[in-house]
C-alpha cells in the first residue's frame, strides 16, 4: 500500500472512530436492565448513560430524563464524561490537522517533509483520542461488572448489564487507534534523505585536457 493510500485509509478509519465515539457518548445505553435469570419481573427496561437515564415501556414508549446534578453523580460517571469529552476534542483537532498533512490534499505547506510531520501529529491526536475512549468505556464497564456481582441480595434480572453504547465505544477506540497508527507511519526522515539525495549535484566524471 502506497503512502498516500495508507494515509487515506488511516484517516477514514480514524474519522469513523470519531463519529462512533460521538454516538457512544450521547447514547443512553451505557448500562441496561439485566434480562438474565428465570423470568422477567418487570415490563420496564431501564437504560442509563453519561447524560441521561431512560425507561422503556413494553408498549414501546420511552421516557428519558437528564441527570439532575453533576456533583451528585458517581465518580466513574464523572470520569467517563471527562474522558469522552477529551477524546472528542482530540479527535476533532486530529481531523483538522490530518487534512492539512495528508499527501492527497493541497492544503498548507507544499514541502512534503512538513506535510508528513503534520500527518504524524494528526495520527498521534487520533491515537490519544482512541485511548481516552477506551479508558472511559473500560472504566464504566468495570464498575457495571463490579456492581453486578457485588449486589448478591438483588435478583439477577433486577441488576444492570453492559449496554450497546459500550460496544460502540470499544469499536470506536479500535478504529481511532488503528487509523492514527496508519497516519503515524508517514516518516518524514526518509523523505528528507530522498530529497537531499535527489538534489545533490552529480560529480563530473570527465575532465578537459589542454
Amino acid at each position: 500500500m502506497g503512502g498516500g493510500a495508507r494515509e487515506l485509509a488511516g484517516y477514514l478509519a480514524a474519522l469513523g472512530g470519531w463519529v462512533a465515539a460521538l454516538a457512544a457518548a450521547v447514547l443512553p445505553q451505557w448500562r441496561q436492565s439485566s434480562y438474565a435469570g428465570d423470568a422477567i419481573i418487570t415490563a420496564v427496561g431501564l437504560h442509563e448513560g453519561l447524560w441521561m437515564s431512560c425507561a422503556a415501556q413494553s408498549t414501546g414508549q420511552v421516557q428519558c430524563r437528564l441527570h439532575d446534578s453533576l456533583l451528585s453523580l458517581d465518580v466513574h460517571i464523572q470520569t467517563s464524561r471527562a474522558l469522552m469529552v477529551i477524546s472528542l476534542l482530540l479527535g476533532f483537532f486530529g481531523i483538522i490537522v490530518s487534512v492539512v498533512g495528508m499527501k492527497c490534499t493541497k492544503v498548507g505547506e507544499e514541502d512534503p517533509v512538513t506535510k508528513s510531520r503534520i500527518a504524524v501529529a494528526g495520527g498521534v491526536l487520533f491515537v490519544l483520542s482512541g485511548l481516552c475512549t477506551l479508558a472511559a468505556v473500560s472504566l464504566y464497564a468495570t464498575q457495571v461488572t463490579y456492581e453486578f456481582f457485588r449486589e448478591s441480595t438483588i435478583p439477577i434480572n433486577a441488576r444492570y448489564e453492559f449496554g450497546s453504547a459500550l460496544f460502540v465505544g470499544w469499536g470506536a477506540a479500535s478504529l481511532s487507534v488503528l487509523g492514527g497508527s496508519l497516519l503515524c507511519c508517514s516518516c518524514p526522515a526518509k523523505e528528507r534523505r530522498g530529497q537531499q539525495y535527489h538534489r545533490q549535484p552529480q560529480p563530473s566524471t570527465a575532465r578537459d585536457y589542454v
